[in-house]
């Protein structure tokens, strides 16, 4: 029993530092349209790792984990299509000189 609920206060304090580690990075991104300092390669694996925690939650039937990871899916698929935005603009600005 007491396993158990330090098992589930450990998940939950892991979902939260997910989510309050994203959250924050999209609203800035989505505000500021500032993705100079995001390394593509890093934050792609991060995204994907999202996923497969999505993917895990889904088979496991854990729904914190469904939750958490699919609020940090999301999160990534913005930031990334923002700095893929962004870096088509910049390479397309470059050709024009």
């Amino acid at each position: 029993m007491l396993m158990d609920t330090i098992i589930n206060i450990a998940g939950y304090g892991a979902a939260l530092c997910m989510i309050f580690g994203y959250l924050p990075q999209a609203i800035a991104t989505i505000r500021t349209r500032d993705t100079d300092g995001i390394a593509m390669p890093t934050f792609m694996m991060l995204g994907l790792g999202s996923v497969l925690f999505v993917v895990q939650g889904i088979l496991l039937g854990n729904i914190p984990i469904v939750i958490t990871n699919t609020i940090a899916t999301v999160c990534s698929v913005i930031i990334f299509a923002i700095k893929i935005h962004n870096d088509r603009k910049k390479k397309k600005n470059r050709k024009d000189y």
